[in-house]
């Protein structure tokens, strides 16, 4: 713990404390102050995880405290409550709505020993060079401020990020292939008529709106200028397509967390839906067919980061910037990578899974043997291959990006009433 950049000012703040300091060598007082240290981590249940709590106390010595919510309560805790935590986990769409009320600070890149190694989505939003950038709030266009202080948003790498990225996936529709009995291959099949009663969409108006817009571009019944940004006309028509769905009986449920996605499709109440990749890995563990299909229209993506509450100061400031380090080190991303996400930094979670697990989830190869999940649960065999091919398969093939919209509080408005149809 000695290589933690600790500020001697902040360990001497009283006359006790420079009387201790006196007494002791320093390190040995460092080791207790990182011992007595609780960070308080916030986020959705995608990656606050006990595991990971777990091998912060084991790894970097202090307490890591996580706390799970739902997005729409994640966005509400950050933009109202910035004593409440010291480190916020939310997804790019969150923090724009959260980063002008000044709540979190700025963060220095050059603290950020792996930053050169993060995917090119976050620096310049592009994953390869010939890379199109995809419609709505890509992580880049919100990454990054001018400076310490900054409210704003910048376009280039600037020294200042908003967020430090950790994980990112390319989502799409959730099936149960042994329920549905034939291909699957457009987002339109959300509204077959064929799945009356079975279907289901997550209700999060900020992720929903853009899975409803996937359906809406690829039925041909609209063509959006940016689906991330839909004009006043754009919401009517896209709610008022999902209204008349629902009014029709096509949902069985509408889901607002992890669990309840997995336990709707794992009971075969509903056969499609909007899903996460880990979810699909959850209902996959229970020896349940499920897969993440890939669909010609392409992917709607997301990713999340670690923000810093602006109230984090001194050594727990030094504690906060050494668990990012740790986090983008390798063995986050390799348990997170395990459950089918992707690392803002692969080549160091490549460090943490085997030749095989590397094969399967990074480059889309045929497994050699079993591949498990991190708590030990089969989700492959031998020569079974990953839904949707490789990574630069999958993020190659982002169509839009989880966003906030101009229009977001009339989108909501008009997204309540369509739940309450």
């Amino acid at each position: 713990m000695s290589k933690m950049r600790y500020s001697r000012r902040s360990l001497l703040k009283t006359g006790v404390a420079a009387a201790a300091a006196s007494a002791f060598p320093a390190p040995m007082i460092w080791a207790q102050e990182i011992k007595d240290i609780t960070l308080r981590q916030f986020g959705t249940g995608v990656s606050n995880l006990n595991e990971v709590g777990q091998k912060v106390k084991e790894d970097l010595g202090f307490t890591l405290e996580m706390t799970a919510l739902d997005s729409d309560s994640v966005t509400q805790r950050a933009a109202t409550q910035p004593d409440s935590f010291d480190i916020a986990d939310i997804e790019y769409w969150i923090c724009k709505k959260v980063w002008p009320t000044g709540n979190l600070q700025a963060m220095d890149t050059s603290k950020i020993k792996n930053y050169d190694k993060i995917v090119g989505i976050f620096r310049s939003g592009k994953l390869t060079p010939e890379s199109v950038i995809a419609q709505g709030t890509a992580p880049h266009t919100v990454g990054f401020t001018s400076g310490p202080g900054g409210k704003d948003f910048v376009a280039e790498e600037s020294g200042w990020m908003t967020l430090i990225p950790t994980i990112y996936n390319a989502d799409t529709l959730g099936i149960r292939p042994d329920l549905i009995g034939r291909p699957i291959e457009s987002w339109t099949e959300l509204l077959n008529p064929e799945f009356k009663g079975k279907a289901s969409i997550l209700d999060i108006s900020s992720i929903g709106i853009m899975d409803m817009a996937m359906v809406c571009e690829a039925m041909g019944e609209i063509k959006y200028a940016d689906k991330g940004n839909m004009t006043k006309e754009e919401i009517d028509k896209t709610i008022g397509i999902f209204t008349e769905a629902k009014k029709a009986g096509q949902f069985r449920a509408f889901w607002k967390s992890f669990d309840e996605s997995v336990n709707l499709m794992a009971s075969g109440e509903v056969v499609i839906q909007s899903m996460w990749s880990p979810a699909v890995t959850a209902v996959k563990s229970r020896g349940i067919p499920c897969v993440f299909q890939a669909l010609k229209e392409g992917y709607r993506s997301w990713g999340g980061g670690l923000g810093l509450s602006k109230s984090l100061t001194g050594i727990e400031l030094d504690a906060a910037y050494e668990y990012i380090n740790w986090y983008l080190s390798g063995w986050v991303g390799g348990f997170l990578m395990r459950q089918g996400y992707y690392s803002a930094v692969p080549d160091t979670s490549k460090e943490f899974m085997t030749a095989d697990e590397w094969g399967y989830w990074f480059e889309g190869k045929p497994a050699a043997g079993d591949i498990t999940s991190p708590f030990g649960d089969k989700l492959a065999g031998a020569g079974d291959t990953r839904d949707g091919g490789n990574f630069y398969e999958r993020m190659g093939r982002v169509a839009c990006w989880n966003s906030v919209m101009d229009e977001n509080q009339y989108m909501v408005r008009k997204w309540n009433e369509f739940i309450a149809a």
